[in-house]
């Protein structure tokens, strides 16, 4: 299956106006890096975060937010968040604005 196309330009439209990102395949969908660091992305139709391990042990409290686990080894600090949490450009933006928050800490690539 394919990432979700739509999902990709309500995303590309969250952050139009930074340089800081770059789109990259990955996963068999899209990433979305910023400094060199993966940040979010897009994984069939659900939304990738990378959170940090505490932001993303409170985000496993929503049922709509899973590990981030594609082949049986998950990715400490990473969810998931499955579509009906993301429906509105709103909700989109306020799980991004997480992933964002934790990896504009990190070291530049």
């Amino acid at each position: 299956m394919a990432y979700d196309k739509e999902l990709a330009n309500r995303l590309s439209k969250l952050i139009a106006n930074r340089n800081d990102f770059h789109e990259q395949k990955m996963f068999g969908g899209i990433g979305y890096l910023l400094h060199g660091n993966m940040c979010f992305g897009i994984w069939k139709n659900s939304l990738i975060l990378r959170l940090g391990e505490s932001q993303a042990q409170a985000a496993l409290k929503n049922k709509n937010v899973i590990l981030f686990d594609i082949t049986g080894r998950p990715m400490k600090g990473w969810v998931m968040v499955k579509p009906g949490d993301i429906k509105t450009q709103p909700a989109l933006k306020q799980w991004v604005k997480q992933a964002i928050d934790f990896v504009i800490d990190l070291p530049r690539k």
